[in-house]
């Protein structure tokens, strides 16, 4: 916990699946560091409350739900189950 400062995201590897991790006022969410749009990367892009924009064309996605909120995505992305205990985050990928 103590790595991803509120606002900000970090990349993880779990079982060969890219993950963001993002914190959103104190809370993680966990989702998968690909744009549904074109594959880009997520974690090139900026977390803008609970929203994550893709840095290649500006798709939006929510960090809580995985939900597309703008063109050009339109496929959700998935979205994975976090835990904390103390200052460890736990990824159920």
């Amino acid at each position: 916990m103590s790595e991803i400062a509120p606002g900000t995201t970090r990349r993880i590897v779990v079982d060969s699946l890219e993950i963001l991790l993002c914190n959103v006022d104190g809370a993680i969410y966990a989702i998968e560091d690909v744009c549904t749009h074109d594959g880009g990367p997520l974690d090139q892009g900026e977390l803008e409350g609970d929203q994550v924009v893709c840095p290649r064309h500006g798709a939006t996605f929510d960090v809580r739900t995985g939900d597309a909120l703008t063109l050009p995505a339109v496929m959700p992305l998935l979205t994975f189950e976090v835990s904390v205990e103390g200052d460890d985050i736990y990824v159920d990928a």
